[in-house]
């Protein structure tokens, strides 16, 4: 029988501590019982926010290198926002590759770090969705609808949050 690598172990290990300690917002749990490597997360819409009420899932795939490297985290439910990619994926500065950034936006202590958690990536997550930014957008139409034409965005992300919500 193989090794646990240190990545399964860790995996095995936060899976672990959020099932005996939940963190408010957000539930994770694997896809397959059989796969350490790939989870499903569902957020919920932090209130007081426009995505305030819904379930948003998502699936987050880690490398056979973590912690060294990040995972990617990829919305299978709709949401419109400026730092979701149209596909899903999630474009913060935390799941950036570590060092510097190749084209100058980020400082290299704003990206992926092995210290960071199942936890700290969803709660970044849900932060991204309480305050989005619109320097440097993975999605550029809802970036100028959310500076231009907050009225329409707003429509938007409430269609995904009912849409979410249907879906449950």
């Amino acid at each position: 029988m193989a090794c646990p690598s240190q990545a399964s172990l860790l995996l095995q290990k936060q899976l672990k501590d959020l099932c005996k300690n939940p963190v408010d917002g957000f539930s994770a749990g694997l896809v397959d019982e059989s796969n350490l490597f790939e989870w499903s997360v569902t957020i919920i819409g932090p209130p007081d926010t426009l995505y305030d009420g819904g379930f948003f899932n998502a699936i987050m795939t880690f490398p056979q290198n973590y912690p060294n490297s990040p995972p990617t985290v990829r919305f299978t439910s709709e949401v419109w926002h400026p730092n979701v990619y149209p596909d899903g994926k999630v474009c913060i500065s935390i799941l950036h590759p570590p060092g510097d950034d190749p084209n100058g936006y980020e400082l290299a202590s704003e990206r992926w770090t092995p210290v960071h958690t199942v936890e700290s990536i969803v709660l970044s997550i849900i932060s991204m969705l309480s305050s989005p930014n619109d320097e440097s957008p993975a999605n550029v139409e809802a970036a100028k609808e959310w500076r231009d034409r907050r009225d329409e965005f707003r429509k938007k992300v409430g269609r995904c949050v009912r849409k979410s919500q249907e879906l449950m």
